[in-house]
């Protein structure tokens, strides 16, 4: 009799188990899967751009001190002197072009690019130990045909190293000039944005 009541009870507690097991393992089962899947989502980009419409407010402030940091939005001296505002839609223009016109998808897009920051360097900064050429702008990604936003607008960080004394020096003496460098530099940001998968 005792055996009887052992034997039950072993089978009573392995049923309890094996259903405990199985509760646990549905309970969660959803979860994990919803996460593995958002995790592995990715969307190809498949872009062939046929405008960018480059915008530099007029609101940005610009200064033209000899400072080491002088304190606003567009600080440019790679050009003569004149209207930065100009000078620095020209650059993006040129730059962004020549980049996406290495782009061939299947769907045709405007890239529409509003400059936020273009602090470059002053000739101090230049002429001594150098720094970064701080680029942002705001990237907003629209159907060519349709002008329905893709993309909605985001901010894109394009900081690059700024030169400074000799190395300025020997860089300006074989043609790569602050504009030289930052116009390449923008062409192949505009790749690396509109190529990498969402």
């Amino acid at each position: 009799m005792k055996i009887l009541k052992i034997t039950s009870s072993i089978a009573l507690i392995a049923a309890l188990s094996a259903c405990g097991s199985a509760g646990t393992v549905a309970r969660y089962a959803p979860l994990t899967t919803e996460v593995t899947a958002t995790e592995s989502v990715s969307i190809p980009r498949d872009y062939n751009v046929v405008d960018i419409r480059v915008n530099v407010p007029e609101t940005l402030e610009v200064s033209e001190a000899n400072r080491y940091l002088p304190v606003a939005d567009i600080v440019w001296r790679g050009d003569p002197y004149g209207n930065r505002y100009e000078q620095i839609e020209a650059i993006f223009e040129t730059g962004m072009t020549r980049g996406a016109a290495q782009m061939n998808g299947n769907r045709d897009v405007i890239v529409d690019i509003e400059v936020v920051k273009f602090h470059s360097l002053t000739e101090k900064t230049r002429y001594s130990f150098g720094g970064v050429h701080n680029i942002k702008f705001l990237m907003t990604v629209r159907d060519a045909e349709t002008g329905v936003v893709i993309e909605e607008p985001h901010m894109v960080s394009a900081n690059l190293d700024g030169y400074g004394g000799k190395q300025a020096i020997e860089a300006e003496r074989i043609g790569q000039t602050q504009k030289v460098r930052i116009t390449d530099h923008l062409s192949r940001v505009i790749v690396q944005q509109l190529s990498t998968p969402v």
